[in-house]
């Protein structure tokens, strides 16, 4: 089984941890000159991989690896197909605007887009949407296949995925959501969304009864 691999991020808060330890998620934020949402999944993974105990109103401290198997394969069950949600997904005819109210009126950060096939095309996010409203351009007038990000440049999962592997993701491209992608012939069909909050929950579950 292959060992979990931590980025910087993750290491630079073991070692404050390590320095400083027990301390508390907002004193890890502080240093890091991030939020306290913003590190929240880092935490969890260190959490789930042995490196960090938690004690309420105590704070986090350093544990060093822990070789439990029972841990290892507890983390690694984790797996993208039980804790999906479902698709929100818009074809690539669809305006700009009613593509910003299509997103507010679902509740979501990201929408992906999709061809005449349903396989995935593009991805909007809010800051792609906002970027576009800015101007005296006619929204009704712009195809968000114009605008959204193509491929190659979308990080996907797959179903089978460890929620793991899913994390990093997230946290390396920095963007809220994954698109959960079924390969087929001709293209991928998105079967289902992964959001930080989805994968955030799904840790502090597993910590809670760990």
């Amino acid at each position: 089984m292959s060992p979990i691999e931590l980025n910087k991020r993750q290491e630079d808060i073991l070692q404050i941890v390590k320095e400083n330890g027990p301390i508390t998620g907002e004193h890890i934020a502080e240093r890091l000159n991030l939020t306290r949402a913003t590190l929240r999944p880092d935490l969890a993974i260190l959490t789930m991989a042995g490196f960090l105990d938690a004690r309420p109103r105590v704070g986090y401290f350093y544990s060093g690896k822990k070789t439990s198997v029972t841990m290892t394969d507890s983390i690694n069950n984790l797996k993208v197909k039980d804790f999906h949600s479902g698709p929100v997904v818009v074809p690539e005819t669809m305006t700009v605007y009613d593509a910003i109210c299509f997103m507010f009126s679902e509740d979501v950060g990201t929408l992906f887009v999709v061809d005449k096939n349903e396989f995935l095309t593009g991805v909007l996010s809010r800051k792609d949407l906002l970027r576009t409203s800015i101007g005296t351009q006619d929204l009704n007038k712009i195809p968000v296949h114009i605008i959204m990000t193509r491929m190659p440049n979308i990080s996907y999962c797959e179903r089978s995925d460890s929620l793991i592997v899913a994390a990093n993701k997230l946290i390396e491209r920095e963007v809220d959501s994954l698109p959960v992608i079924e390969p087929q012939e001709g293209g991928l069909l998105i079967v289902g969304r992964l959001t930080k909050t989805t994968i955030t929950r799904a840790f502090l579950s597993l910590a809670q009864n760990v």
